[in-house]
């Protein structure tokens, strides 16, 4: 492992997106890049689909066999709000992360530049403005198929920091260990993971993959309440039947050890801020390196189809 700056300076966004807005939410996207960097954040985390938000409870008309024209009109929309990657947005938060000189790590709705085909996408920013990894979720989980396609390139791409190799795994890709495997076969030091996902077995899960990868992982979670949803949508009586807060949060930071460096936050919007100590993560695989001296590659292979 090559050395380590000491300490990393994070800052984990846990915020609402502007729902079906893309336009807004960039514009909430830059003041928050910006706040974060007053913090002097040196990484600066949002979560999954922040552009334009995860539209949780909604089924756009699909059922199974058939599907209607009032849910297909609610897609378009947020087709329409979804962004390309590489292009006028992804701009805008390069520049502002040269600005704040700050990796930033952010999830977004891509829409492909060629099919019709939405992606679960995360994206990864370095200091010099550089979009430098585009991460499609494998396999969206469960009714999320309907939304988005699986990923059919950047599989696993990890960004070199000075902390080490830093990668993402978008929210229940994280059970997928074949997938944990492949990071952690890059040596992954900062374990990004971007979810909509505020219950308290999630958090046992980003504890068991800080032990399990000998890495910091990093909690990232929304903020939002059903009074977020644009009100003329058509399939608003789903929205209704949603609770008041729809989405509690829970973002945290785990330490290579397992511990909480900081405690999930709930039931509001937050930045969290946090310096890392990186001699942890060496300090931690001394007993046990799940890619290293603990691995028997003599048994066991993962081979990853790039």
């Amino acid at each position: 492992m090559n050395d380590l700056k000491s300490t990393c300076r994070i800052a984990v966004v846990q915020a609402a997106p502007v729902l079906f807005d893309k336009e807004a939410c960039m514009k909430k996207v830059l003041f928050l890049i910006d706040a974060c960097s007053k913090s002097q954040a040196e990484l600066i985390v949002f979560p999954e689909l922040f552009i334009p938000g995860y539209p949780y409870g909604m089924t756009f008309g699909f059922t199974v066999g058939s599907r209607n024209e009032a849910g297909r009109e609610d897609w378009k929309r947020y087709y329409d709000n979804s962004i390309l990657v590489p292009g006028p947005e992804t701009d805008a938060i390069g520049e502002a992360a040269k600005k704040a000189k700050a990796y930033v790590s952010i999830g977004v709705s891509e829409r492909d530049a060629v099919t019709a085909t939405l992606y679960n996408t995360n994206l990864i920013f370095t200091p010099d403005g550089s979009l430098a990894a585009v991460h499609r979720k494998l396999k969206p989980t469960g009714a999320e198929r309907l939304v988005w396609g699986d990923a059919d390139r950047g599989y696993f791409p990890m960004v070199q920091t000075p902390w080490g190799p830093m990668g993402a795994m978008i929210c229940w890709e994280s059970y997928m260990p074949l997938a944990r495997t492949a990071l952690y076969q890059k040596g992954v030091t900062i374990y990004l993971a971007p979810n909509t996902n505020d219950n308290e077995e999630w958090q046992s899960t980003v504890r068991h993959i800080a032990i399990e990868g000998r890495c910091y992982v990093v909690n990232c979670n929304m903020f939002f309440t059903r009074s977020d949803y644009p009100c003329d949508l058509n399939g608003s009586d789903e929205i209704a039947k949603l609770p008041d807060v729809v989405c509690r949060g829970g973002s945290s930071v785990i330490a290579p050890t397992g511990h909480p460096v900081m405690e999930p936050a709930w039931d509001e919007e937050a930045i969290l801020y946090a310096d890392l100590p990186m001699d942890q993560v060496p300090a931690s695989r001394m007993e046990f390196d799940p890619a290293g001296h603990y691995s028997r590659p003599d048994v066991l292979e993962l081979i990853v189809h790039q």
